[in-house]
């Protein structure tokens, strides 16, 4: 089951209590106080393991607490330190504050330990309080109380490359065909119900990851369908591809514009991703079809065509047509940086467009790193 969200309550373990004794054995006179220190309680650790891919595991545990330290004891016995709590999560995970809204932990490298919540300090024995006027202390510290924090856990895909797009435009045919993910790939809306990643090669040494996430209708950043509920999955990816399906009764103006508003009011960090345009299932239309809606799609946008790219590749029945700008120029907001008609299904272009996500990927990278 795929579980991107859980809420916790998270405590630590309380300090053992000092111990209270005085030294009594045969020939010992006046043996003096001897109570030992409580022992520390456990803390509480995250740790990020890329061998888990959700929350699941920490779905039905509702209360996660490390151990309390021991008592001290007589003769100057320390009691045992509690033991600590180590809780796996995957890469992307963030620990919300249920009680502030406050992101108190953002856990995105592999192997990263983090501690969390610190044990409460055992306290100290009546041997510690012997003075020259108490020859006889009473009295020990009890151990500090644990913290509790009630938290949201919120896992969000850490990807290159966010595919976006409505229902059924094909976007789980892609990345089944670019990459080693395999999704559910059915003629119906909403095939995708849970988010996929994929790792896409291009090349011996070089890849890049893919996530799908579930489609996007219009009103999705207000609740309808399930875009809203998976779109974090996308707010850490660094570039967006966004899908159009050149067979679908709505315009392909009318769907980039919708993508477009629904990313921006659900964030206004991820409207800023860098994204290009793939426009989907050419294999349904003719040659004349597809070039006459990509050429109203380009003035519908207000882009102009590279002519270096051309309408027609010869090697192919079908066209290899879009718009593409020299690597490192930064785009004016908004624009794609390349619209490349593809389809999945027929393998056309599909080469093509995992060579110009990696250069798009790379682009963003050295350009990030400028900033």
């Amino acid at each position: 089951m795929f579980v991107d969200s859980v809420e916790l309550t998270i405590s630590s373990g309380k300090g053992g209590a000092g111990a209270i004794s005085f030294w009594t054995e045969k020939f010992v006179i006046k043996g003096g106080p001897d109570g030992g220190d409580g022992g520390r309680g456990g803390s509480v650790f995250f740790k990020v393991d890329n061998n888990t891919d959700t929350l699941s595991g920490l779905r039905g545990r509702n209360h996660i607490k490390a151990e309390n330290g021991r008592p001290g004891e007589g003769r100057k016995r320390y009691g045992r330190k509690g033991e600590d709590v180590t809780i796996t999560v995957p890469p992307g995970t963030v620990v919300i504050d249920m009680e502030t809204g406050e992101e108190l932990l953002d856990l995105v490298e592999e192997g990263t330990v983090v501690k969390f919540l610190e044990g409460g300090k055992g306290g100290l024995g009546n041997m510690h309080f012997k003075s020259s006027t108490n020859q006889r202390p009473t009295y020990a510290q009890p151990g500090l109380p644990g913290i509790t924090k009630h938290v949201r856990l919120e896992m969000k895909l850490i990807a290159d490359v966010g595919l976006v797009g409505y229902p059924n435009v094909g976007k789980s045919t892609l990345i089944s065909t670019l990459s080693n993910a395999r999704p559910e790939v059915a003629n119906y809306e909403f095939t995708t119900l849970t988010p996929k990643l994929g790792v896409v090669h291009i090349g011996d040494y070089d890849s890049f990851m893919m996530a799908d996430i579930p489609g996007i209708i219009e009103g999705a950043s207000d609740g309808r369908g399930l875009g809203l509920e998976f779109l974090k999955h996308i707010e850490r990816t660094k570039t967006l591809l966004l899908m159009i399906d050149a067979a679908n009764y709505r315009e392909m103006k009318y769907q980039y514009k919708t993508l477009l508003v629904e990313l921006e009011r659900y964030s206004e960090i991820l409207a800023t991703r860098k994204h290009a345009v793939a426009i989907t299932k050419i294999d349904a239309l003719s040659q004349d079809e597809v070039n006459t809606l990509t050429e109203q799609f380009f003035k519908d946008i207000d882009l102009t065509p590279n002519d270096t790219l051309g309408k027609y590749n010869a090697d192919m029945d079908y066209i290899s047509y879009g718009f593409k700008t020299d690597f490192g120029v930064k785009l004016p907001e908004k624009k794609p940086l390349f619209v490349m008609p593809v389809s999945s299904v027929a393998h056309i272009n599909t080469e093509a467009l995992r060579y110009a996500l990696g250069d798009f990927i790379k682009n963003v990278e050295a350009e990030n790193k400028e900033v």
